[in-house]
C-alpha cells in the first residue's frame, strides 16, 4: 500500500494535469488540507514537495505552492537532424528542441553513462551484428529545468567510436556537435534514419527515473542511423516522459506516382 503522502501527491497531480488546478494558481495551504482530512502536516508538506520534484508546481515564501505552466517541449522531427546544426555549428539534436521551444540548454542537464556491453536481440537487430557481440553503450538522461524529460540510449559497434569522445564518460553533450560529429569526423557521415514510436506504461525502474505518477505513460523511440551505403552507425532507444512533449513534423510530401519525362 502507498504511503498517505503518496496518495495525495497522485490525487492532487491528477487534478493539475485535468486542468482543476490551473497554471498560476495557488494550491490550498497545508492547514487547509490538514483541516479537509487529507492528512497530517507532514503528510501534506510531504505530498507538496513530491509535487515540486515531479516540476508540476513551484513553493516560495509569501506565494505558497503554485502550479507551473506544463507547456510540453517540441521534439522536432526532421529538422533536428539538420546537419548545418552539428556539422557546420555546436547545437545537438536535443538542444534544437529546446531552441524550438524557446528554452536553453544548462550545462549539467544531460548526464551520462559510457559502458561496453553484450548486445540484446533488439539491440543486435538494431545495429546489425550477431545477438551476444560486445557493442558500446552510451545511456543519457536528459533534464529541463531540473525536471527529468527522456532518456535515451545510443548502441555503436565497437570498431566505429573505439578512441572517439563517444566513448568518454565525461558527463553532457559528445562535444562540439555531439555524437554525429563524432561520427562524420570519424569518417562515419550519416546518410538517413529510421524512427519507430510506440506507447506504453512506465515500467517501475522509468517511473522512478523520469519521476512520473505511478501508471504514467512513456513514448518509446527507436532510432536506427544509416551511412548512405546502408551501414548502421547507430541504434538508439529513447523513453520520453509522454506529458512532456510535442511532437512536431515537417516534410516533403512524396508523389512516387509522378514520373519526369525525358
Amino acid at each position: 500500500m502507498a504511503p498517505k503522502w503518496r496518495e495525495l501527491a497522485d490525487k492532487l497531480a491528477e487534478r493539475i494535469r485535468s486542468g482543476e488546478y490551473a497554471a498560476g494558481q495557488r494550491l490550498p495551504h497545508i492547514r487547509e488540507l490538514v483541516e479537509a482530512g487529507e492528512g497530517s502536516k507532514s503528510t501534506v508538506h510531504a505530498a507538496y514537495k513530491a509535487l515540486e520534484a515531479k516540476g508540476l508546481v513551484t513553493s516560495s515564501r509569501g506565494h505558497g505552492t503554485v502550479v507551473r505552466p506544463q507547456q510540453p517541449l517540441k521534439r522536432l522531427g526532421i529538422t533536428r537532424y539538420d546537419k548545418a546544426k552539428w556539422r557546420d555549428g555546436d547545437e545537438v539534436a536535443f538542444i534544437a528542441d529546446r531552441v524550438a521551444s524557446g528554452q536553453t540548454y544548462k550545462r549539467g542537464e544531460q548526464t551520462q553513462t559510457v559502458a561496453r556491453t553484450i548486445a540484446s536481440e533488439v539491440v543486435a537487430a538494431g545495429l546489425g551484428v550477431p545477438e551476444g557481440s560486445e557493442v558500446y553503450e552510451r545511456a543519457r538522461l536528459v533534464k529541463e529545468g531540473g525536471q527529468p524529460t527522456h532518456s535515451l540510449t545510443s548502441y555503436y559497434r565497437p570498431e566505429h567510436v573505439e578512441g572517439t569522445r563517444l566513448v568518454d564518460p565525461t558527463p553532457g553533450p559528445a562535444g562540439r556537435g555531439g555524437g554525429f560529429r563524432v561520427l562524420y569526423d570519424a569518417g562515419y557521415e550519416i546518410d538517413h534514419m529510421r524512427e519507430e514510436l510506440k506507447a506504453r506504461t512506465a515500467s517501475p525502474e522509468e517511473t522512478a527515473q523520469l519521476r512520473l505518477a505511478p501508471g504514467e505513460w512513456v513514448v518509446e523511440l527507436h532510432r536506427t542511423t544509416y551511412m548512405a551505403d546502408g551501414t548502421v552507425v547507430e541504434f538508439a532507444i529513447g523513453v520520453h516522459a509522454a506529458t512532456r512533449f510535442a511532437w512536431t513534423y515537417e516534410f516533403q510530401v512524396p508523389d512516387s506516382a509522378r514520373k519526369e519525362t525525358p
